[in-house]
């Protein structure tokens, strides 16, 4: 019971975001009339909150080192309008526009991480001012026009399924075959993590709350690609989103690099007489967030079918919160890329649900302030107890 009681203080955060996840779409789908668990649903959720979750990765990360980048939105919206002019008006190969455009977000991540890590200029100056400079040259490039439409070729990475070669007809099987296979793995993977926590001595939970949790993990996945079974399948930008998730995931958790970004946001100084070069870590760390803007930019052009000058507008803001609801703290040294994740969730399902309920925009800012607001004391008075 100790061990237990001492596992979820451990993750208090983590734990009470994915409560708060379930019980705002339950709340939700009562409220909607059972519209917000319907299978179409469900993938207009993730399909229109995509660009959102790959912001919130980078973000998480900035954030970790206690930095920030409001620069997002608009490196969104340029990266955009620049694969529109590359991919339409100039007609270059699909695969060559798509590298050229994250190679112009790794430029643009790398400017602003010169001024924050080697110039020492704080970031959120840094970053308001390209958020300036890059939304106004995304209307120069564009002359407050907009660009379409994409090749299909582009537009299936936002847009496109993975096709049923078991042909199951009402029923996506692939889909459900896959969530079978996601299930085995994460067996494994759960059950030899806990063997290695047992072979150094680390605390696990007793075998009746490690089985509860497989079990409930294994309802989880099931249930999930079930639902998506029962309309398309498995969106191709779903399984991106799973990729780079595990990428992410992994390099936090069990590289040099991982740990030397939270060694670096939890006390640069400290981390500077370890021998962390804490200039080059933010460096990196604002070149990936430059690329993670680019292809969420890349995508949002390939569901919109267009380049526009409003493209990215607020993305920024929604990446920020979902960060933080996800459990980052904006002092730096504290973040999951799962929390970064479950925060995402958060934010797509409060806009997906206030507007089929007809909620105006006015009263969305509002509700959305008001949970990050919350997120951020839950935050600090969890602090406070430790």
């Amino acid at each position: 019971m100790n061990t237990l009681k001492k596992i979820i203080f451990n993750n208090v955060r983590q734990f009470g975001m994915v409560i708060a996840l379930v019980v705002i779409a339950i709340l939700f789908q009562f409220l909607t009339g059972g519209v917000l668990l319907t299978p179409l649903n469900i993938t207009n959720i993730i399909m229109q909150n995509s660009y959102i979750i790959l912001l919130a990765f980078g973000m998480l990360i900035v954030i970790i080192t206690g930095e920030i980048d409001l620069s997002v939105g608009s490196v969104v919206a340029f990266v955009g309008a620049v694969s529109g002019i590359l991919l339409v008006n100039q007609d270059l190969p699909v695969i060559v526009g798509i590298f050229l455009s994250l190679l112009i977000g790794a430029a643009i991540g790398a400017f602003n991480g010169f001024w924050v890590a080697y110039v020492r200029i704080p970031a959120f100056i840094v970053t308001l001012a390209s958020m300036l400079i890059f939304r106004g040259l995304t209307l120069v490039a564009l002359n407050g026009e907009t660009i379409a439409p994409f090749p299909d070729s582009f537009r299936s990475l936002s847009t496109a399924f993975i096709p049923d070669i078991f042909n199951g007809g009402n029923l996506h099987i692939l889909t459900i075959l896959v969530g079978a296979l996601l299930t085995v793995v994460y067996i494994i993977f759960e059950y030899r993590n806990r063997q290695n926590d047992k072979k150094y001595n680390v605390d696990t939970s007793s075998n009746s709350l490690f089985i509860a949790k497989l079990v409930i993990a294994a309802v989880i996945i099931n249930t999930f690609t079930f639902v998506l079974a029962q309309y398309e399948g498995i969106a191709i930008v779903l399984v991106l989103i799973f990729f780079i998730y595990l990428i992410y995931a992994s390099m936090m958790n069990k590289t040099v690099l991982g740990r030397h970004i939270y060694a670096v946001g939890g006390n640069e100084n400290a981390a500077r007489l370890s021998g962390i070069n804490s200039n080059k870590v933010k460096f990196w760390v604002f070149v990936n967030m430059g690329v993670l803007s680019a292809l969420a930019g890349l995508i949002f052009a390939g569901r919109l079918n267009a380049a526009t000058p409003q493209a990215g507008t607020g993305f920024e803001l929604d990446a920020i919160a979902a960060a933080v609801i996800g459990g980052a703290s904006m002092t730096g040294g504290v973040g999951t890329v799962f929390g970064a994740v479950i925060g995402a969730l958060v934010m797509g399902i409060l806009n997906n649900g206030m507007s089929i309920m007809g909620i105006g925009i006015d009263w969305q800012q509002a509700i959305k302030g008001l949970v990050l607001l919350a997120a951020v004391t839950f935050d600090i008075l969890y602090k406070k107890k430790k």
